[in-house]
């Protein structure tokens, strides 16, 4: 249970929300103690599957959104959590549960922020777009966000600002042959061999580094996975090359798969999964107060996150969090204690400068 102690202390309750299991799909009992916390603290709750949103009224003239998902990657022998020092270990600590549990512990113990606060605790971020608590959230309740003129989300950054997202695109490139005895293969047609044109066009591609106020997206085209063969005495009459094309925000989602046809042109093509980046969203005033109150340089996001959704809906949005990114998803995922407690006294100040 999330006891007021632990609620109080960000270092806590990071161990305690690392220590409910929560992979995706499984979000009910961690969803459940989420409610239960916020059930006493005057916010306005509501629940939508076991995604948790927690709403100040205070009548501030203007309002920002704190958001953070609740669902880990599966178990890798990383769990429960664990400390050596000073770093935690365990699924989740640094990808996001950390982050999440800064959003909880403000939400919990600053009564008189001077923003009006959403508070967005949500489900399923790991797992495919449809399943995306933030998604069905932004579908079937836009209100509850829009209404926001900035939304941080506090995505492992290793305590740095990163600044908007990059897009993402995922290509089924095909090959078809004519399947023969491989005793016999100049009866057939090789797919496997007819895909080497599509790994040299990736293997020789440069890609473009674009720089955005100030924030360096790099850009990548790669092949993820492939797959063909019928068995180890057939010549293949198909092959699938799955590449992944990381694009800066510069390109809409539309310029996006009209470069990855002119990369592989001649090749039969399936756009499988599309998300657009995010500009980085520097000019808002409460971006620009979030950024003072940090006193650090930002940085290019190099991945995607639910920024983007932020800022398909209008509302600026920037990365901020504890966590380490190169360590999410890996079995020795850690984080610093001395960088939860940092992170919160960051978005803590932000959130009162002035109140």
């Amino acid at each position: 249970m999330l006891t007021r102690d632990v609620l109080e202390d960000p270092v806590a309750l990071t161990r305690a929300l690392v220590d409910i299991e929560s992979v995706s799909g499984d979000e009910a009992e961690i969803a459940d103690q989420v409610q239960h916390a916020l059930g006493g603290t005057g916010l306005k709750v509501e629940r939508f599957g076991h995604t948790i949103v927690a709403r100040t009224e205070l009548g501030r003239p203007e309002r920002v959104v704190l958001a953070g998902h609740l669902d880990t990657v599966p178990l890798n022998d990383n769990w429960p959590s664990r400390t050596e020092g000073g770093l935690m270990h365990g699924c989740g600590t640094s990808d996001m549960k950390a982050g999440t549990a800064i959003a909880l512990h403000l939400a919990v113990t600053e009564q008189a922020p001077r923003h009006d606060v959403t508070y967005v605790f949500y489900e399923c971020e790991e797992v495919d777009s449809a399943r995306n608590g933030l998604k069905i959230l932004a579908d079937k309740r836009p209100e509850l966000l829009t209404d926001a003129s900035f939304a941080l989300l506090l995505e492992p950054t290793h305590g740095l600002v990163e600044a908007g997202c990059q897009g993402t695109l995922r290509v089924l490139a095909r090959t078809a042959g004519r399947r023969a005895h491989s005793a016999r293969s100049w009866l057939g047609d090789n797919a496997i061999h007819k895909a080497a044109p599509i790994l040299r066009s990736l293997q020789v591609y440069e890609p473009r580094t674009v720089v955005i106020d100030g924030c360096e997206f790099r850009e990548g085209l790669n092949a993820v996975r492939i797959g063909g063969g019928v068995a180890g005495n057939v010549i293949p009459d198909e092959c699938v090359v799955e590449v992944n094309f990381r694009f800066a925000p510069d390109r809409s989602e539309e310029q996006a798969a009209a470069h990855v046809r002119e990369v592989l042109a001649g090749f039969e093509l399936e756009i499988v999964d599309s998300a657009p980046g995010a500009l980085p969203g520097l000019d808002a005033p409460a971006a620009r107060e979030f950024l003072a109150a940090i006193g650090q340089p930002r940085r290019a996001k190099l991945g995607w996150t639910d920024v983007a959704r932020f800022a398909t809906l209008g509302v600026p949005a920037l990365n901020y969090g504890p966590g380490d990114p190169n360590l999410a998803h890996k079995q020795d995922e850690h984080v610093e204690l001395d960088k939860i407690v940092e992170g919160a006294d960051v978005v803590r100040r932000w959130l009162t400068a002035g109140a």
